[in-house]
């Protein structure tokens, strides 16, 4: 099994890091997706499903007078969610999902816009909003294809943060062995 699932565990299960995960749109699928992976237990804290705008002020501290200015669906607002998730649970990682998976619009916001959102101690190396890295996405589809495509993003975007921190320490390493330089 070489999906990005699998590859999250692995790294994070190497690098004896942990995850959290709070998801909107995505409903529970992108924590279904790293639990099925076997070992999963060995990095996985555990998600939140804040469905609900309330919920994401609520259990994951986002911002009531963002929520209230811009709505849900914000770059803002995944940011603080993937924060306010590693912090509630616990973890040295946190990803978040939040968009319009349709049929209709959502706080003016179109069918398929979503926002993807990673929080780690990495974070802020490039594109940082509120210490972590968020990708705004455009997609393209029915509900179940937005849903699916939001969690290969956010695992992608996870992906991506833990290689680069992975070259950061492989860099910091081999400037230690070259006297410095």
């Amino acid at each position: 099994m070489n999906s990005p699932a699998a590859q999250v565990v692995q790294l994070l299960t190497v690098k004896g890091q942990t995850l959290a995960v709070a998801e909107s749109l995505t409903g529970g699928l992108v924590a279904a997706e790293i639990t099925a992976v076997p070992g999963a237990s060995q990095a996985f804290r555990g998600s939140v499903t804040a469905y609900a705008t309330e919920l994401k002020h609520e259990l994951l501290g986002v911002d009531a007078t963002l929520l209230d200015q811009r709505g849900a669906v914000d770059p803002q607002v995944a940011a603080q969610m993937a924060a306010g998730v590693r912090k509630a649970l616990g973890a040295d990682w946190g990803i978040a999902t939040t968009g319009v998976a349709g049929p209709e619009p959502q706080d003016g916001k179109p069918v398929g816009t979503v926002f993807v959102a990673v929080d780690g101690p990495s974070a802020g190396a490039s594109g940082a909003t509120d210490g972590g890295k968020v990708t705004a996405l455009r997609l393209n589809g029915d509900r179940a294809e937005i849903r699916m495509e939001s969690v290969r993003s956010v695992l992608a975007l996870l992906l991506e943060e833990l290689a680069s921190e992975q070259t950061g320490n492989e860099r910091a390493q081999d400037t230690e062995r070259n006297g410095g330089f």
